[in-house]
């Protein structure tokens, strides 16, 4: 080993890209065609301010209620497109721009209705307006929590259709009861705020919090258990990825306090709707206030939309007129400046990569990612994760080592596994900083041909416990690494432990008692359960002590299946994770 060196990265302007090497300056050329003002075509209604902007800087085509057949032509003629969430910009519509579509901006939050790997095939920017209508979700998310708590709703119905049912509707009070708040990011503090000051004791699990930021609102962070057993209320505010889909299912209920009241303004599908409806209709759940569900609009004889106890809105979260200006000034800036080649901190594709680059870097951007997937699969508790260490090893100079894609990806890596953010080569930073997590990179030069750009790339997370203890270094982090063999990523290093496995499909890590005959007991476990194995690899510090097992699976086994391999009496502690 000759050299090496470190460097932190927390914010700094995003670096954007050049058409010939991957160091650039602090803008994006997007290319535009010489032309004396780009067209933005307006695909759904966008508040005045909005348009104003946009007007100042090119010209504007508004053109509503398009069918596919009109957008697509529209869109051969416009360098942008603004729409909101009525609108399906996929495929056909990147193809039919013939390339002059640089910039598609979503005014609002999700971007289900954009087909975001077509965009990047197409060179296409993706942005969104993230954060316009953070109070007015809050505010809908405080106001249905008060309506479903005092029955506003349901007596509302009631006085009109000629009943006057006092007793019927009491209510519950707000002041000294329980909320937890599940995602603690902009919507969800702002609901804290505002829940603090009705007099409620306010708890909230999100895994990247700052536990500075709760402190500062006075609400403590506490892990997903003790916040849903805790609660008297329960407010939703994650994004919906797989790791959240149906997180409020019948296991999560039976695990809540009887009487418990859910407010929902989030993702439909982060509750299960069919098992809301059973835990109603058994008392666990009191009542439920939903403003977005599963299939919007849900269907008309939906048991849920019409069980007595549930309160109701149309996806309002951010309709207010404040929100709609808010949400159009926002989405035109970021296009705008897209248009000119500045960098935006909302976008969600990544710009085109020069094909040199890619094609060098291609399967250690791949060996990147999946090494932080597995990195953060292996944290446990609360605390998230909030200090990184990547290991670039090569027989490069370090200055011949270009490592921001990888650092991108390893960002990426950490965070889409448990959020709806895109994390690309223009936000990683950015994304990275927001969520607490400080990278820090060291490039280590050591002997050896500098064909290949990197030797292995190691990923450490400090200050964190494990899921798999046996994961944790001598020095305390959580640790893997990973090399590039015959173009296919590997993972060859847990904790201490030395294994050689393809990072392809799923991994089962097993610490165990290094004795004859493991290597088939776990084997004939898997084969039993007809789950196939592509890779197995032991590495042990010593003879006849403590081993780790690796095993590449093509399949997801069961929880019988993990049960049955815990259960083989040599079998200290495992873990199964997905890439």
């Amino acid at each position: 080993m000759a050299a090496a060196t470190s460097q932190s990265h927390l914010l700094r302007p995003s670096p954007g890209l050049r058409r010939a090497s991957l160091p650039s300056p602090s803008r994006i050329s997007f290319a535009l065609r010489a032309v004396s003002k780009p067209t933005v075509l307006v695909a759904e209604k966008l508040g005045a301010a909005g348009l104003e902007l946009l007007k100042e800087f090119a010209n504007v085509d508004c053109a509503y209620n398009m069918t596919p057949e009109e957008l697509c032509a529209k869109v051969a003629l416009s360098d942008a497109l603004i729409v909101r969430s009525g609108t399906k910009v996929n495929r056909s519509v990147f193809e039919s721009s013939a390339g002059r579509l640089r910039v598609v901006g979503r005014a609002g939050v999700g971007i289900d209705n954009v087909d975001l790997a077509a965009a990047t095939e197409h060179g296409c920017l993706v942005v969104n307006a993230p954060t316009a209508n953070t109070v007015a979700a809050a505010e809908h998310g405080i106001a249905l929590m008060a309506a479903m708590a005092r029955n506003v709703a349901q007596a509302d119905a009631a006085l009109k259709a000629g009943k006057w049912q006092r007793n019927k509707y009491v209510g519950v009070s707000l002041v000294g009861k329980t909320l937890a708040i599940l995602g603690f990011g902009k919507v969800g503090s702002e609901v804290a705020r505002r829940a603090k000051g009705l007099g409620m004791h306010v708890v909230a699990h999100d895994p990247y919090a700052s536990a500075a930021r709760a402190r500062a609102i006075g609400v403590e962070l506490v892990s997903f258990e003790d916040a849903i057993s805790a609660a008297d209320f329960i407010s939703l505010h994650m994004p919906l990825t797989p790791s959240t889909d149906k997180m409020l299912n019948d296991e999560t209920f039976a695990k809540m306090k009887k009487g418990v009241r859910i407010v929902n303004v989030a993702r439909g599908g982060v509750i299960d709707e069919e098992a809301l409806v059973r835990a109603l209709d058994s008392g666990i759940v009191a009542q439920a206030a939903l403003d977005v569900f599963t299939v919007e609009p849900p269907a008309a004889d939906s048991k849920l939309v019409l069980h007595e106890n549930v309160t109701v809105t149309p996806h309002l979260g951010a309709s207010t007129v404040e929100a709609q200006e808010g949400v159009a000034i926002e989405i035109a800036e970021a296009v705008v400046g897209a248009l000119k080649g500045e960098l935006s901190a909302t976008a969600v594709n990544a710009p085109m990569v020069p094909a040199e680059v890619l094609s060098e870097l291609a399967p250690y951007v791949e060996l990147a990612e999946k090494l932080a997937r597995l990195a953060v699969q292996l944290v446990a508790g609360g605390g998230g994760v909030k200090s990184v260490k990547v290991t670039y090893a090569s027989g490069r100079s370090p200055d011949d080592l270009d490592t921001r894609v990888l650092r991108a990806m390893i960002t990426k890596g950490l965070i889409e596994p448990i959020s709806s953010v895109f994390v690309n080569l223009v936000n990683a930073d950015f994304t990275a900083k927001q969520r607490g997590i400080r990278i820090t990179e060291e490039r280590v030069q050591i002997d050896g041909t500098a064909e290949s750009p990197i030797e292995y790339i190691k990923v450490q997370i400090a200050q964190a416990g494990s899921k798999f203890p046996s994961a944790v270094s001598e020095t305390g982090e959580i640790t893997v690494a990973g090399r590039v063999k015959d173009g296919i990523p590997h993972l060859t290093e847990v904790g201490s432990f030395q294994v050689d496995v393809s990072l392809e499909g799923s991994i089962i890590l097993c610490r165990q008692v290094d004795q004859p005959g493991m290597i088939g007991a776990v084997g004939s476990v898997l084969g039993e359960q007809n789950v196939n194995v592509s890779f197995m690899s032991v590495g042990r510090i010593a003879p006849r002590k403590h081993a780790v097992m690796a095993i590449g699976v093509d399949e997801e086994p069961t929880k019988e299946t993990l049960t049955k391999i815990g259960e083989i009496p040599a079998i200290e502690e495992f873990v199964f994770l997905k890439l």
